[in-house]
């Protein structure tokens, strides 16, 4: 096996591990905070866990540019290991998990984006949107084992017990990519990076804006109807918690046949109108589930619902790839990282108002119907003036 084949391989089982384990924290750390502060415990948690990537874009994708990458990852995962180790042990203040929360944030935002910005010299001679297939289809098998180990843990050996294993994760994830044999080094100019620049990227040309732009706005319909989801299989469908956790789960196991199958099928010119159409599929599932108000039919729904949003991640990925000059990934991928989390924040308590104003099965349709809507405009916008994107493009990528 070619080296770079086994880096990438070995960073996408580091990639697993770090999903698996971000969901290990959030179900103990949330656990300990209701117990803290009944009703707000949660919701303050995710806030001071995802609010570090939307506040701190700039500074994290600056960090893995001017550094050599691999070393910026490993010092990314020993930060968060003694970080979850400091939760484990904190105690009797919201104040202080919330702080700690926070920090572990920090180290996840740095760490997500240099190895976003890793992808590409690690792909070798293996087409991007192969290469990013396998990351994602990594992170997504780390989405389906995550919820079910952390509630494990937790159960088995408490909050404390399932911190420490989230701690050892980190080291894990430490030795893989130290085992790294290649390496990104960063790129001098005379002009020195700033940390602004990767929301400058992200809009720098046609093309790229509009899908960043469009798929954000996609994202903030699919993130509202994510309460929708709880509600509408366990009180419209009258449901048990199994499943919904059935439901789910097949979500997320057809986001692997969309990371690893579809997108890299797309040819190279055509990821933009792709992703956004992949991005129009995933809200029309939902729109299309309570038509039918059957729980097979809304299986099925959601099965085409993960094929597109596992298609969809990907591509995005594979679009900033191929439009940002690669001595510019670290800022760019930080920023719509910090897009993506910004919106979410704003989205699910959006969802929650819209559940109770409306239901389920509502919220379902105008939040699923929206986002179907937004990626086809966006697509039709791309494809209307496919040219002067591509120049603008090549301008962006030099």
């Amino acid at each position: 096996m070619q080296a770079h084949e086994r880096d990438l391989r070995v960073v996408a089982v580091a990639i697993a591990l770090s999903a698996m384990g971000d969901f290990v924290a959030l179900i103990a750390l949330g656990l300990r905070a209701n117990e803290m502060w009944e009703g707000f415990g949660v919701s303050v948690v995710f806030i001071a866990l995802w609010a570090p990537a939307a506040l701190l874009a700039g500074h994290a994708g600056l960090i893995v540019d001017r550094f050599e990458t691999r070393s910026v990852a490993i010092a990314a995962s020993l930060f968060q290991c003694v970080v979850t180790v400091a939760l484990a042990f904190a105690s009797g203040s919201i104040a202080a998990l919330l702080a700690l929360a926070a920090l572990l944030g920090v180290g996840a935002t740095i760490g997500q984006s240099a190895e976003f910005a890793l992808v590409p010299v690690l792909a070798g001679r293996r087409p991007l949107a192969r290469a990013n297939g396998l990351v994602e289809s990594a992170r997504s098998l780390g989405f389906v084992a995550g919820p079910l180990a952390g509630g494990a843990l937790a159960a088995a050996a408490g909050t404390k017990g399932a911190l420490l294993v989230d701690a050892a994760s980190f080291l894990a994830i430490t030795a893989a990519l130290a085992s790294v044999a290649v390496r990104r080094q960063p790129v001098r100019t005379d002009q020195p990076p700033r940390a602004r620049e990767g929301l400058e990227l992200l809009f720098g040309e046609r093309t790229l804006a509009i899908a960043v732009a469009t798929g954000t706005l996609t994202l903030v319909f699919m993130s509202a109807s994510i309460p929708a989801d709880f509600v509408y299989t366990t009180v419209d469908l009258g449901k048990s918690s199994l499943a919904l956790g059935l439901v789910l789960t097949l979500w997320a196991s057809a986001m692997l046949v969309g990371s690893l199958v579809l997108a890299p099928r797309v040819a190279p010119s055509a990821v933009a109108v792709c992703a956004l159409l992949a991005a129009s599929l995933q809200g029309f599932s939902k729109f299309a589930a309570p038509f039918w108000m059957v729980f097979p039919f809304m299986c099925f729904c959601y099965l085409f619902g993960g094929l597109g949003h596992g298609a969809k991640n990907t591509l995005f990925r594979t679009l900033i790839h191929q439009r940002i000059a690669p001595e510019r990934h670290g800022r760019a991928f930080a920023a719509y990282n910090g897009l993506r989390n910004g919106a979410e924040l704003i989205a699910l308590a959006a969802g929650g108002a819209l559940v109770a104003a409306i239901g389920g099965a509502g919220t379902l349709w105008l939040a699923g119907g929206a986002a179907g809507i937004v990626g086809l405009a966006g697509a039709t916008l791309v494809t209307s003036r496919g040219a002067p994107g591509q120049a603008a493009a090549r301008a962006n990528a030099s």
